[in-house]
C-alpha cells in the first residue's frame, strides 16, 4: 500500500495529539491532585468550534478571534486542555488573592494552583508537539469557545485549545 504525504502526516498528528493529552495528564501538579481534562476535536466537533470562535468574534468585535477560527479551519486537530475548578485546599494559602478557599468558593474565583497546572499541562504538551516537529500554538480563543460549546464537564473553569498542523511553514505564525 502507498500512503500520501497529506494521509501519512494526518496520521502523524493523531499520534502527536494523544501523545500531548498523555503528557498534559502525567504533568506535575500541586499537591499531586490531578483536575485535568483533555479533549480531542477534528471533522465537525472541529468545525463547530472554528464557527463558535467566528461568533466570539462577531459579538465582540474582537477580529482575533476570527484569525484565531481560520487557523482552526486549516489545522487536522484541535486538542483542548482543561482544569476542573477545584481548590486543592492548602490551609490559608491566598495565593488566589481571596484569603482561603472558602472565600475564593464564594468569590467563584479560580485556585491558583488549578490554573498554574494547566499552564503546566498545556506547556507539557506543546512541547510533545514541538519534539515531534508538530505546528502548534496555544489558543485561550479556542478555549473559550469549548467552554461556550460545554465541551468539558461543568467543572472546567479555564481551558485551552492547541490547533495542530503540518504544512510548509506554520500557520499559526507570521499571521495578519
Amino acid at each position: 500500500m502507498i500512503y500520501g504525504s497529506k494521509e501519512a502526516e494526518r496520521g502523524a498528528i493523531f499520534d502527536v495529539a494523544r501523545l500531548m493529552v498523555a503528557a498534559a495528564r502525567t504533568a506535575p501538579k500541586g499537591c499531586g491532585i490531578d483536575n485535568i481534562e483533555t479533549l480531542i476535536l477534528d471533522g465537525e466537533n472541529k468545525d463547530a468550534l472554528a464557527a463558535e470562535m467566528r461568533k466570539i468574534s462577531d459579538e465582540t468585535g474582537a477580529e482575533f478571534f476570527a484569525r484565531d477560527a481560520g487557523n482552526t479551519d486549516n489545522s487536522e486537530y484541535v486538542v483542548l486542555i482543561g482544569v476542573k475548578n477545584k481548590p486543592i485546599g492548602l490551609q490559608n494559602c491566598g495565593l488566589c488573592g481571596f484569603g482561603d478557599c472558602a472565600g475564593l468558593a464564594r468569590a467563584g474565583g479560580n485556585c491558583a494552583f488549578n490554573v498554574t497546572d494547566l499552564g503546566i499541562a498545556a506547556g507539557s504538551a506543546v512541547a510533545v508537539a514541538a519534539d515531534h516537529r508538530i505546528d502548534n500554538r496555544i489558543m485561550w480563543t479556542a478555549g473559550k469557545a469549548a467552554k461556550r460549546l460545554r465541551l468539558f464537564s461543568d467543572s472546567v473553569n479555564v481551558c485551552y485549545g492547541v490547533p495542530l498542523s503540518t504544512h510548509g511553514k506554520s500557520i499559526y505564525y507570521d499571521r495578519a
